[in-house]
């Protein structure tokens, strides 16, 4: 008998939403022996489009897919759901400052940590792909007090994916060739892709690409601004990508870690490599399929320890901006 799995997402029917809602339905995220109950959360006014969605998921008569609901309730969309996946939040406008950014999402993730709390499962896990997505998830995890801590996330993979690719054109190989790759603290274009850890094959990335210099300039700064570069070509956000880091994230956190290897995730930091605890920071995770672990004992040379300490400067003034509306939880 295959296990039932509800699944929350928010912002259903925007571009990621659309993009995502179909691979969680067949099984992808998920896999062929979990029966899938869709949860999906949308502004009033997004409704009926939202229903043109749900049309689509019934046309496809996917087997895994159980049931599907609609509504613009918090309360009820996380109604006892195993996985909330927060895609949806307030984009960054022209003309707008990060700090009136951070203020209006946080509105946005403390009422929906606050219906996590009184809702969803006590287990259930949290993935935040709404950016900024880190800072969201440390609202949402600070907000919902019955959820462990440790049950919150937010998206890196989608940096992890773009630096794979990046770095397996520069070294002429397959994409399946290159791994070890951990994104380093915020989603942003702070965030640290950690060329020096990793591999190609068996071998370390430098015995490959011997060209430190166009790694710790060209190929961070591509992988840093690629967001913006995707929009400036396309006059919208990554879609599709994004969603294929969800999936990605979601089935790497549910199915055990190859032995040796690791990818990369945002979690409440525990205090490992003298990241202040609670913030949530990217790290280089593996997981055994229920549970997951940052990875100990990298080296990090120095050039990578100042990266990190600017992405972290970065996530704390965040913090910082959003302590005020913590305050009165």
């Amino acid at each position: 008998m295959n296990k039932k799995i509800k699944v929350a997402v928010t912002g259903a029917a925007g571009q990621i939403g659309y993009a995502l809602l179909f691979r969680i339905a067949s099984g992808e995220m998920f896999g062929p022996n979990a029966d899938i109950e869709l949860s999906l959360l949308e502004l009033p006014q997004a409704l009926p489009a939202l229903q043109g969605v749900v049309m689509e998921l019934e046309d496809c008569a996917f087997p895994l897919l159980k049931s599907v609901s609609t509504t613009s309730v918090l309360n009820e969309a996380f109604s006892g759901v195993d996985w909330a996946l927060l895609v949806g939040s307030v984009p960054r406008k022209a003309g707008m400052e990060r700090k009136e950014l951070l203020s209006i999402n946080g509105k946005i993730f403390i009422e929906q940590g606050k219906a996590l709390d009184a809702c969803a499962k006590s287990d259930c896990k949290v993935l935040v792909v709404g950016n900024p997505c880190n800072t969201n998830a440390f609202i949402a995890k600070e907000t919902c007090k019955r959820i462990p801590p440790k049950n919150f996330f937010a998206m890196t993979m989608l940096d992890q994916n773009r630096a794979v690719f990046q770095l397996a054109r520069k070294a002429g190989v397959s994409i399946a060739e290159v791994g070890h790759l951990a994104i380093w603290g915020n989603h942003s274009s702070t965030q640290y892709p950690d060329f020096y850890n990793a591999r190609v094959g068996k071998k370390r990335l430098l015995e490959v690409v011997d060209d430190e210099t166009w790694l710790q300039t060209v190929f961070i700064e591509r992988i840093q601004k690629r967001g913006a570069e995707i929009i400036a070509a396309r006059g919208k956000s990554s879609a599709a990508s994004a969603a294929e880091g969800v999936v990605q994230t979601v089935k790497r956190l549910t199915t055990p870690t190859p032995l040796g290897d690791f990818f990369s995730v945002a979690v409440c930091s525990d205090g490992s490599y003298d990241i202040p605890s609670g913030i949530m920071f990217g790290f280089p995770v593996r997981s055994n399929g229920n549970d997951w672990e940052v990875v100990e004992h990298l080296e990090l040379t120095d050039f990578a320890r100042k990266k990190i300490a600017v992405t972290l400067k970065e996530l704390w003034e965040e913090k910082k901006e959003v302590e005020a509306l913590l305050a009165d939880l």
